[in-house]
């Protein structure tokens, strides 16, 4: 059946594209090209070994590799029956070493791919942080011009607002850390403290 049309000449069945304002579109933009050059940043090595991650940690591995095993030692064991050479015989030292070797190049393909995607979210952390900290700035000096704008017209009666005069001042991200850090140890310290025994009347 053939595709219908609209008339602006658009597919009638095709979902209709989003509308979105000028700066979401912007930003998704930025986003995605952020994302293509760290991507081309990438050694090849590096794609290879997340790919096969990728197609390793799937249920048919778990499948293929439970099919191998029982294959192998079903072989193993019913050779001797029907006059074949066992290649592998009881308790299969050839499978074991092949399954330890297995799991040492699963693991180091998975701790590969993890280290990257791990300073991947570091470095996105680190650009969440710096965004909220100017928009933290941003917010406390429009605080300020609003209360000097408040306190400039006639009309509106001048009043002393402690909540709206803290708040346009910025926060200190480094005395912040420091009394979070303080306020953790010393829930740590109060958590590992050891209890003591009430004594008996």
């Amino acid at each position: 059946m053939a595709a219908t049309k609209n008339n602006d000449g658009q597919d009638a069945n095709s979902a209709p594209e989003p509308d979105l304002s000028e700066h979401v579109a912007q930003n998704i933009e930025t986003m995605a090209k952020l994302q293509s050059e760290a991507e081309r940043k990438v050694a090849r090595s590096q794609l290879t070994v997340e790919k096969l991650t990728a197609s390793i940690g799937q249920p048919r591995t778990l499948k293929v590799i439970v099919s191998a095993v029982a294959c192998w030692v079903a072989f193993n064991v019913m050779a001797p029956k029907v006059g074949l050479p066992q290649l592998d015989p009881p308790p299969f030292p050839w499978l074991q070493g092949a399954m330890n070797l297995s799991a040492l190049l699963v693991a180091s393909m998975v701790l590969t791919t993890q280290n990257r995607h791990a300073k991947r979210a570091f470095q996105r952390e680190n650009l969440e942080l710096q965004v909220n900290l100017v928009a933290e700035q941003k917010i406390a000096k429009l605080i300020s011009l609003f209360e000097e704008l408040r306190r400039d017209l006639p009309s509106v009666r001048n009043r002393v607002d402690r909540v709206a005069e803290a708040m346009a001042e910025s926060v200190n991200p480094h005395a912040v850390l420091t009394v979070l850090e303080e306020k953790v140890d010393v829930e740590g310290a109060h958590g590992n403290r050891p209890k003591t025994e009430t004594p008996e009347p």
